[in-house]
């Protein structure tokens, strides 16, 4: 009996710690949503964040499990799942999470998962445990996702441009106001759909390797619905250190910019989850924020910022990734 219960606890531990990450993950990555209306002023913080959030939840309703069912069993081999790589995994990505928060760097708190289960996985069983369709889809997709920002953000931004070439400035601006909240709706649903349910699918994964669920079920509602809500809750928080680095440190926004970067943004975000990629959030707003920056010329991008970000996003996942190797091993020793 005290073995049942201590595995009963264990499981709760664990499915507490996943909700903090994703809770950690919607409070790290609220400026992805909300830098673009906040510095252009459209919204203040506080309104930004709500605005952020509801839509965060809302996506519970409007995206399948695609995402949740790549993570739980197609990046590392679900044989080897046990408490302890996730734990390692959870450890990694959290401590990555933190530090790139307190300095302020926009990064993945999707790869920063990725890197933690690799990790785990890798110090348990070895390069077998990763399933290497689905971690190179990964990987592909931390230069995609911002290409493919980066081009939809500076087309956009062209063809805004010449609608509104004949537009006095004073119009445009109070069209563009009205749309920026529309963009940020939807790239914070896009944002809910994919980052929520990589933490619905490490529970998933969790409930299964403790014999509570079975591959073939389907993922238990209080899963999904805690996921989606502990996102919303953190992205209510918000991450203000981030928030000044995407919004203006890569390049000077207005409103039609911050409409087109938020809207390139959300168009990857639903192409990629509707495929079931895990992508990352991050990536995909700072490559469309660049893209509109871009269409004014390449002076009017800091690519040094720009540069900075890219080399945060290359150290995610070995990073977070050699700290959930070292907390699989001490997770064995506490469990």
């Amino acid at each position: 009996m005290d073995g049942v219960q201590m595995s009963l606890g264990v499981v709760i531990l664990l499915v507490a710690l996943a909700l903090a990450f994703d809770f950690m993950n919607g409070f790290h990555d609220a400026a992805n949503s909300i830098a673009t209306v906040v510095s252009t002023r459209v919204l203040k913080p506080h309104q930004a964040v709500v605005w952020a959030a509801v839509f965060n939840v809302i996506a519970y309703f409007v995206f399948q499990l695609k995402v949740a069912s790549t993570i739980g069993k197609g990046t590392i081999e679900p044989a080897i799942v046990d408490h302890y790589v996730v734990f390692g995994a959870l450890i990694g990505a959290i401590t990555w999470n933190v530090i790139t928060w307190y300095y302020g760097i926009p990064s993945s708190s999707s790869h920063a998962l990725i890197g933690g289960l690799v990790g785990a996985a890798l110090a348990k069983s070895g390069p077998e445990s990763l399933i290497w369709s689905g971690v190179g889809k990964t990987v592909l997709f931390i230069f995609l996702s911002p290409l493919f920002g980066f081009l939809l953000g500076g087309l956009l931004m062209v063809g805004v441009s010449w609608l509104c070439n004949r537009t006095p400035p004073r119009k445009a601006d109070r069209v563009f106001r009205r749309l920026q909240l529309l963009s940020a709706a939807a790239y914070s649903l896009g944002h809910g759909g994919n980052d929520a349910q990589k933490t619905i699918g490490i529970i998933w994964m969790l409930l299964v390797a403790a014999g509570m669920s079975k591959a073939g079920d389907s993922v238990p509602a209080w899963v999904v619905i805690s996921c989606y809500v502990s996102i919303g809750l953190g992205t209510l928080f918000g991450g203000w250190r981030i928030v000044r680095t995407m919004g203006q440190r890569i390049t000077k926004l207005n409103q039609a910019r911050g409409f087109s970067a938020n809207s390139g943004g959300a168009i990857t975000l639903f192409l990629a989850t509707g495929l079931g990629i895990p992508v990352s959030t991050t990536h995909t707003i700072t490559g469309a924020i660049a893209g509109v920056g871009s269409t004014g010329g390449a002076k009017a991008v800091r690519w040094g910022v720009a540069g900075g970000i890219v080399w945060a996003w290359i150290l995610t996942i070995p990073a977070s990734a050699t700290v959930a190797a070292v907390f699989w091993w001490i997770g064995r020793h506490l469990f």
